[in-house]
């Protein structure tokens, strides 16, 4: 018997069942950060951009749930700068990929099936993996296979353009109280300008442009918002049920993504012809 997504979200909102290792992209020659399950083969894997001035620690939790659930998930740190450049962040995040699929990760060497990646991203960070998977769907062989967002903002060249490349099935998180990147004209923009049919945007309800982020930064002093962990409850479970239907297979948790959550209602969906 199915699960209702009720029952789906309350257990996606609980870490998975992987005991998780974090590492170093550095070591490999690019800054960031890595969350890997202790153990697997062939496992499916994310690059996530961070927001403007958000340093990936700041998404720690969020990283660490996605592995626990079987994901690896890898953050680059570069562009942490003010003036940051989206082009150069969604190379390093096609480049973060490349290397979680080509180099041994964890003592028992964990791999991760060239077959199974997805990109992600939060503000900036997200339109610049719509960039990423832009470029990737311009590729003689597209590797991309999914793309989720949370309050994403627009980038140079603007995200909304770029999303018309792009027909793997996508996910936006937009906020309803953000006032840095309000939903018209960044998540829903970028929505609304998907070339391919399996695109979704939801609104979080009690949520800010910084709500997905984690603990203090002195960001937060320039900029609207704050961590709240509704928010971030509701990102993971959802990106979770998201890369697990899309770059896994398994049809059980689509239930989820098919339906109205609490807080997380769907403004716009559209999906393919059966």
């Amino acid at each position: 018997m199915a699960s209702k997504p009720k029952q789906l979200l309350a257990e996606l909102t609980h870490p998975g069942p992987h005991e998780v290792l974090r590492g170093d992209l550095a070591l490999v020659g690019l800054p960031g950060v890595v969350f890997t399950p202790r153990a697997g083969l062939g496992l499916p894997a994310i690059a996530f951009g961070h927001g403007w001035l958000q340093p990936p620690h700041q998404y720690r939790q969020l990283l660490q749930h996605l592995a626990s659930w079987g994901i690896v998930a890898a953050a680059p740190a570069t562009q942490k700068g003010p003036l940051p450049s989206h082009r150069l962040l969604a190379a390093d995040l096609l480049t973060t990929l490349d290397v979680v699929t080509t180099v041994r990760l964890g003592p028992d060497g964990i791999s991760v099936d060239p077959g199974k990646l997805g990109l992600a991203g939060h503000s900036t960070g997200g339109g610049s993996a719509v960039l990423a998977a832009a470029q990737d769907a311009q590729a003689e062989h597209p590797r991309i296979r999914a793309v989720a967002t949370i309050t994403a903002a627009q980038t140079l060249p603007p995200a909304h353009e770029a999303a018309r490349a792009i027909t793997v099935p996508g996910m936006h998180l937009a906020a309803d109280g953000d006032l840095v990147a309000p939903a018209v004209g960044h998540a829903e923009a970028i929505a609304n300008g998907w070339g391919g049919d399996d695109v979704q945007l939801r609104l979080l309800g009690k949520a800010s442009h910084l709500g997905v982020t984690e603990g203090r930064h002195w960001s937060q002093l320039i900029m609207h918002g704050k961590p709240h962990r509704g928010t971030q409850q509701l990102t993971r479970a959802l990106f979770t049920a998201f890369f697990l239907t899309h770059l896994t297979g398994t049809d059980k948790y689509r239930p989820l993504l098919e339906a109205d959550v609490k807080r997380a209602p769907i403004e716009r969906e559209e999906e393919p012809a059966h």
